[in-house]
């Protein structure tokens, strides 16, 4: 991400799941798997250069480490982010968060600042939270 190349819709979708899977400071394999999985078989990640995976890593990172960074981090999503997006990336974040089958603590924490910084309205997150615990349970 540079002035010359700035950061894509895709990219922002990326950053944010990785933040997701960052946000308890424990990146599961399962996450791992999962995000891939996404940017692999979603249509809007159809056209997205995979290349760009580690420099969306780095930027996450980068940010983690700053006081204002998540604040910053998430500027950032919101500026490449069209408003037609907001409910896909906060499904993404639901999905990579369930990956490993738990919710608890900074991913729950994480994904509430997903809903407030993208002005998700409650009723529609729920449907959204729902929708992933549903493909997410097990016997």
């Amino acid at each position: 991400m540079t002035p010359d190349a700035p950061m894509t819709p895709q990219d922002a979708l990326v950053a944010l799941m990785i933040t997701v899977s960052a946000s308890d400071e424990d990146i599961r394999t399962a996450e791992l798997v999962k995000i891939n999985n996404l940017i692999n078989h979603l249509p809007l990640f159809a056209d997205y250069d995979v290349g760009r995976l580690p420099r969306m890593s780095e930027v996450v990172f980068d940010l983690f480490e700053q006081e204002d960074g998540l604040d910053a981090l998430f500027g950032l999503i919101r500026d490449a982010l069209p408003e037609k997006l907001f409910e896909t990336a906060y499904a993404l974040s639901c999905e990579v968060a369930a990956a490993d089958g738990i919710i608890d603590g900074p991913e729950s924490r994480i994904l509430e600042e997903v809903r407030d910084e993208l002005n998700i309205d409650r009723l529609h997150a729920a449907a959204i939270e729902r929708g992933t615990r549903a493909r997410h349970m097990t016997l």
